[in-house]
């Protein structure tokens, strides 16, 4: 291991995402979601009904922003609100007939984009990436002291 290699790992992060945010935002185009929007979705097809701090925590950014995107998705009809057995005051957030089938086009959309992407990978050498980066953000987290 090169201490400059890991550096620039890390710092790849970055444009790694916004070229992913980018892609993500392309294949919306004709959906009526934002990037935002559609992480909500994505967080309630894998997990089911969530709070609105279950999904802050579960994308590790702060509770009131995601107020805010459940908002949107809210008012676009792609989520609703059921009362919530456990907590009178924080609704549960359910995806709607329109919203779980959006959300599963666009993942199959992805899983596309991934295969004609990722095919001149090797198997082995994605899991490798994907172990180290999951390694290293624990890491991260662990020295600063928390995951926000």
């Amino acid at each position: 291991m090169t201490t400059h290699h890991l550096h620039k790992l890390i710092w790849m992060s970055r444009p790694l995402m916004q070229a992913a945010e980018a892609c993500v935002e392309a294949g919306l185009e004709d959906t009526a979601l934002t990037v935002r929007m559609r992480a909500v979705l994505e967080i309630l097809r894998q997990h089911g009904d969530q709070t609105v701090p279950d999904i802050a925590a579960r994308l590790e950014i702060k509770r009131q922003y995601v107020q805010l995107m459940v908002n949107e998705t809210l008012s676009g009809g792609f989520v609703a609100q059921r009362v919530n057995p456990r907590h009178k005051r924080s609704p549960l957030i359910t995806l709607t007939e329109q919203g779980s089938a959006l959300i599963e086009r666009i993942i199959l959309q992805e899983l596309a984009l991934m295969q004609e992407i990722g095919g001149s990978f090797r198997a082995e050498d994605i899991a490798t990436a994907l172990d180290v980066v999951q390694a290293v953000t624990s890491k991260l987290k662990d020295l600063s002291g928390g995951t926000k």
